[in-house]
This record gives C-alpha cells, sequence and structure tokens, in this order.
C-alpha cells in the first residue's frame, strides 16, 4: 500500500487514464522510494511479481480526524507465494538484544568477628544473635564499628550520629554508650572503651 499522497495521486490519475489491471514490470523493482509532491505513482510499479490490486472499500479505510479521505487498495497474492515477499528487502532484522545482567549490588554487611552490622536490614549481631537497638544505638554501634581502633570525641559523635541541629552535650553520647555496653553483655561490654577525657573507640 503506498503512502496518503502517492495513493491520492494515484486516484486522481485513475479517473482519467485507466491502469492496465495489472502489468508488471520484468527489471529491477524498488518497493519504497520517495515521492514527489506532485508525482502520480504508479501503484503497480510497488507491488511484488505475481500481485494485482483492486480498490478497497470506502468503509474499510480509516479516517483521520481533520485530515481528506484516504484512498486504499487491495493486494492479491497468488496462494503459492510467500508473505515475506511484501518485506522490505534493504531494511536489516535487528538481532535480539543481549539480555541486560543486573548489576552487582554492593554488600551491606559489615563488621568483624564479634559484631555484624547489616545496614539494609538495620540489624547488628553478636555471637549470632540480633541486638534490640533503638535507631540512635544502632547508628552509634555501626558507626563505631566501621572505624575500629579508630579514638572518637564525644563531639565528633555527636555531629556524626545525631547530626549537626541537635542540641545537647556529650553526656547524651555517654547514656547511649552504656546501654549498648549491656546490649553487647558481660562478654563483649569491653569492646567499646573509654579514652578519658577524650570520648571512645571501638576495639573487636
Amino acid at each position: 500500500m503506498a503512502n496518503t499522497r502517492s495513493i491520492a495521486s494515484a486516484a486522481s490519475a485513475a479517473t482519467s487514464a485507466p491502469l492496465p489491471f495489472s502489468p508488471f514490470q520484468t527489471g529491477p523493482r524498488h518497493r519504497l522510494r520517495a515521492v514527489d509532491r506532485d508525482e502520480v505513482a504508479r501503484v503497480v510499479d510497488l507491488l511484488p511479481p505475481g500481485a494485482t490490486w483492486l480498490p478497497a472499500p470506502q468503509h474499510s479505510v480509516p479516517a483521520l480526524p481533520g485530515q481528506p479521505p484516504m484512498v486504499g487498495y487491495l493486494v492479491l497474492v497468488p496462494a503459492d507465494q510467500q508473505p515475506i515477499a511484501f518485506a522490505p528487502q534493504s531494511v536489516p532484522v535487528p538481532a535480539p538484544a543481549a539480555p541486560v545482567q543486573p548489576a552487582a549490588q554492593a554488600s551491606t554487611v559489615t563488621g568483624d568477628a564479634l559484631v555484624r552490622i547489616d545496614t539494609a536490614q538495620r540489624t547488628a549481631e553478636v555471637d549470632g544473635e540480633v541486638l534490640d537497638l533503638t535507631y540512635l544505638e544502632f547508628e552509634l554501634l555501626a558507626h563505631l564499628v566501621a572505624h575500629p581502633h579508630r579514638v572518637h570525641s564525644r563531639d565528633q559523635l555527636v555531629t556524626t550520629v545525631w547530626g549537626y541541629g541537635h542540641v545537647g552535650d556529650g553526656r547524651t553520647v555517654d547514656v547511649h554508650i552504656a546501654r549498648l555496653r549491656r546490649k553487647l553483655g558481660a562478654a563483649h561490654r569491653g569492646a567499646i572503651q573509654t579514652v578519658r577525657r577524650v570520648g571512645y573507640k571501638y576495639t573487636p
């Protein structure tokens, strides 16, 4: 089927000079090509060998809002001819795209032999048991475990864990450290050590 311009032009030309029913060319045929605005295209030049055409019933041609009526054609192909003959020969068939492999996600589990921190699940385990921690207790323990043997001042811990907008003093840190030590248990409470006049450090 030709495009709207070529079909309409062919229809107007057919009223003055009817085309033969099936005069097919024997030379090379281009099924897709550009059509000038005022060019009268011969529909038979666009058909594959052995095919004929008939005007399509007007009720079978779609109407586009705001556009002039379109003229359609029915293409008749011999029964022994494969429909693939209508496919443009110059357009390659794209190869199927390779499946996209999901990007490997970074591990959310950190820690050591003593404390295991899972930031995605927001859980902390000691000796295989999950600790019952509040939000700030988990954040404080995760920060200490992520930086073992590093000494943190109380002001640094307030800024990092509680945030810059927190109003309080080092006593808040002392209270949460005491709670963490109780939850770590008597066997492991010494992992969080006090550095006199400075702050705390985690030593697994």
